[in-house]
């Protein structure tokens, strides 16, 4: 599933590649994929006619700011826009098109099918629906060590389930998650309260830093991630422990060890992250 760096990278493409077109009309060949309204019909009369004014990020959600109306979409696995001429062939699981008065044409395809779009009215979005109880974001100027610290204090929840979980901070999954943890010299398994004053710092740094590098390379492709113009992200070739087992740790050259914490396959060194 595209992290925070995928989603931000598709963002900041997609700004450039949409923002001032107006939408004429919309099809949709999947109709589970538009959550809300619940009527497909109502979906597509509701956004035509709309520009897109701006297209943002919150967590591993991408916002198009219209007129009216601030259009929600998530990727899930394998969900990815491409801005195309009207002449170009419609590729396979195509679910979604958003047909632009200028004669180009924003498509949606989902291979998986898990994607989802809600649409809500202009100033509603953030207390209805999926970003409702929504954490921090990692890279606002206010997460900060002490406001990380405040966040962790007294949980006995791991640390790696924490911060997986959307309603404490956003945007991180499995791969930034391993990568931050890592650089922070932590164990997944920690505590999150019993973490020290030196590690909550660390850690937080490191996951500012992971997640502005992972941006910077245009995410990783770990598996069929592309950003909106069908290019793929660097980052996974700087990864340092996630999907690495077995290989020597680059700070050490111990094998990275994989295991399951949570529920989620997990990378260590286990020399440069004792428990």
């Amino acid at each position: 599933m595209p992290e925070l760096p995928e989603v931000e990278t598709v963002v900041r493409t997609l700004t450039g590649l949409v923002v001032g077109k107006t939408i004429e009309r919309v099809s949709v060949h999947l109709g589970r994929i538009i959550r809300t309204p619940d009527d497909v019909e109502e979906f597509k009369s509701q956004v035509a006619g709309q520009t897109i004014h701006a297209i943002k990020r919150r967590a591993k959600f991408i916002q198009f700011v219209l007129d009216r109306d601030v259009l929600i979409s998530h990727l899930r696995m394998e969900g990815r826009y491409g801005l195309y001429q009207a002449e170009e062939p419609v590729e396979k699981h195509t679910h979604v098109v958003f047909y632009f008065t200028d004669g180009t044409e924003l498509r949606y395809r989902d291979v998986r099918q898990f994607g989802t779009m809600d649409l809500f009215a202009l100033g509603t979005e953030t207390t209805a629906g999926p970003l409702a109880k929504l954490g921090v974001e990692p890279l606002d100027e206010g997460f900060t060590a002490a406001a990380f610290s405040k966040l962790l204090n007294g949980r006995s929840t791991k640390i790696k389930p924490l911060l997986l979980n959307q309603e404490c901070i956003v945007g991180l999954g499995n791969i930034y998650v391993d990568e931050s943890l890592f650089l922070a010299g932590i164990h997944p398994e920690t505590p999150a309260g019993k973490l020290t004053k030196k590690q909550v710092v660390r850690l937080q740094e490191s996951i500012v830093a992971t997640l502005s590098e992972a941006i910077e390379q245009g995410g990783s492709s770990i598996k069929s991630y592309v950003n909106g113009q069908g290019e793929m992200g660097m980052f996974q070739q700087s990864l340092k422990v996630y999907g690495r087992k077995d290989e020597p740790c680059v700070q050490c050259g111990t094998p990275i060890v994989r295991f399951v914490v949570g529920g989620r396959g997990t990378h260590i060194c286990p020399v440069c992250q004792k428990q």
